[in-house]
C-alpha cells in the first residue's frame, strides 16, 4: 500500500496541504426540533490500522487508514481548526458525500458542490440536510439500514468516514501565500503601534488533545471480523455549509491525499488495541443542568449551500432503533454563546 501523505499528530489527522481534522465527542441532540450547536467533550482517540495487523479485520487492512472507537448512537463532529492553507475537503459517510448526497467521487464538483472549503468551514457536525441546518452525525451498526449509506444507496457496504483533500493550483496557492504574507506584515505594524493589537479569542468548541496510549502487544492470532459501524443522522442544528466563492478551476484536479476512517465499537477497540475505550457519552440533561455552554454560529458574509433532495430525505436513527428515552432539558438562553458575527508515521491508503 502506498503512503497516502496522511499523518496522525496526537489525535489530529493531517492531510497534505495543511488540512487538519479532529473527531470530537459531543452531546446527541433530540431528533425533533432544531437546536444550537452542541459542545465538544474531548477528542476521539485515533490509531493507524497498520499498527494492528494481527487484530484488525482483513478488510480493514486492505482499506488502510485509521480507526476510532464510538458507542452505539454516540454523536460526533469534525473540527478543521488548525488547517494551515486553503483546501477543498470531501467528506464521505459510507462513500456518500455528506455535502451533496451524491456517490463518492475522485473529482470536485460544483453542481452540486461536493466538498467543504477550508479553513473557511470551521467544523462540520452532520450532513447538509436543510437550509442553514445540518443533521447530526450519529454512529449506528451496519445491517439495519439506518446509515446514510443504507438510505441513499440501498446497501451498507463501506461504513465509516472517508476524507479526501484537494489543494489550490500552484499559481493560486502562491498568490494566496503572498496575500497572507502582506496581511501578516500589516498586522505586525499595527501591533507595534501604541495602543495597537487585538487579542485572539480561543474557540470554545475546540477540545483539548487527548493523551495517546502506546499500543499493547498483539497476540499472534488470526484477526476476526469486527462489528461494522457507520454514520446515520440524529437531530437538526443551526449550521451553515458554505458555498465555495472560488472558481472550480482554482483547485487541483487531483486529490493530494485521502484516508478511510473506520468506526470501532468500544469492545472491539479494547480487543484490537489493548487500550481502554473512552468513557460512555455524557448525559445530556446533566450537562445542561450544570449550566455549561452551547453555541450559535452565524456568518452574515457567507452563503449557505442549498440542501439536496437526497440528504433532506434521510431519516434519523430513531426510526430504526426506537425512541430516544434519555431525558432532554432545553438550555436556558444564557447558556447559548454566539460565535463570530505533520509529524507521526504515514497513514497507509488502500483499496476502497
Amino acid at each position: 500500500m502506498a503512503d497516502s501523505g496522511v499523518r496522525i499528530d496526537g489525535n489530529t489527522l493531517r492531510l497534505p496541504g495543511g488540512v487538519a481534522v479532529r473527531f470530537v465527542r459531543t452531546l446527541r441532540l433530540p431528533e425533533t426540533g432544531t437546536h444550537p450547536l452542541p459542545p465538544g467533550l474531548g477528542e476521539f482517540p485515533v490509531r493507524r490500522v497498520a499498527d494492528y495487523p494481527d487484530t484488525v479485520p482483513e478488510a480493514w487492512r486492505a482499506r488502510g487508514g485509521v480507526m476510532l472507537p464510538v458507542y452505539l448512537r454516540e454523536a460526533m463532529w469534525l473540527s478543521f481548526a488548525g488547517t494551515a492553507e486553503p483546501a477543498a475537503l470531501q467528506v464521505g459517510v459510507g462513500k456518500v458525500c455528506a455535502v451533496s448526497g451524491k456517490p463518492w467521487s475522485d473529482r470536485l464538483s460544483r453542481k452540486p458542490q461536493n466538498y467543504v472549503v477550508l479553513p473557511r468551514q470551521p467544523w462540520l457536525d452532520g450532513i447538509n440536510s436543510g437550509k442553514g441546518t445540518v443533521r447530526q452525525f450519529v454512529a449506528v451498526p451496519l445491517g439495519l439500514g439506518a446509515t446514510v449509506e443504507g438510505q441513499v444507496t440501498g446497501e451498507e457496504v463501506w461504513g465509516g468516514l472517508q476524507l479526501q483533500s484537494f489543494p489550490l493550483r500552484e499559481r493560486k496557492l502562491a498568490e494566496w501565500r503572498e496575500a497572507e504574507r502582506r496581511r501578516a506584515e500589516l498586522a505586525r505594524e499595527r501591533a507595534a503601534a501604541p495602543g495597537g493589537g487585538y487579542g485572539m479569542a480561543a474557540m470554545p468548541m475546540a477540545a483539548p488533545p487527548a493523551p495517546g496510549a502506546a499500543p499493547a502487544p498483539a497476540a499472534a492470532r488470526a484477526p476476526r471480523a469486527a462489528a461494522a459501524m457507520g454514520l446515520g443522522v440524529g437531530g437538526s442544528m443551526r449550521q451553515e455549509v458554505y458555498q465555495d466563492d472560488r472558481p472550480l478551476d482554482d483547485w487541483s484536479e487531483q486529490p493530494a491525499g485521502r484516508v478511510f476512517v473506520h468506526l470501532v465499537t468500544p469492545p472491539e477497540w479494547r480487543r484490537i488495541t489493548g487500550e481502554a475505550p473512552p468513557p460512555s457519552p455524557v448525559d445530556r440533561a446533566a450537562y445542561t443542568r450544570a449550566g455549561l455552554p452551547w453555541y450559535d454560529y452565524y456568518d452574515q458574509d457567507a452563503q449557505d449551500l442549498s440542501p439536496t433532495d437526497t440528504l433532506e430525505a434521510v431519516k434519523p436513527v430513531g426510526d430504526w432503533l426506537g425512541d430516544d428515552h434519555e431525558p432532554w432539558q432545553t438550555p436556558t438562553p444564557h447558556q447559548v454563546k454566539p460565535l463570530k458575527d505533520a509529524p507521526g508515521k504515514p497513514v497507509e491508503d488502500g483499496e476502497w
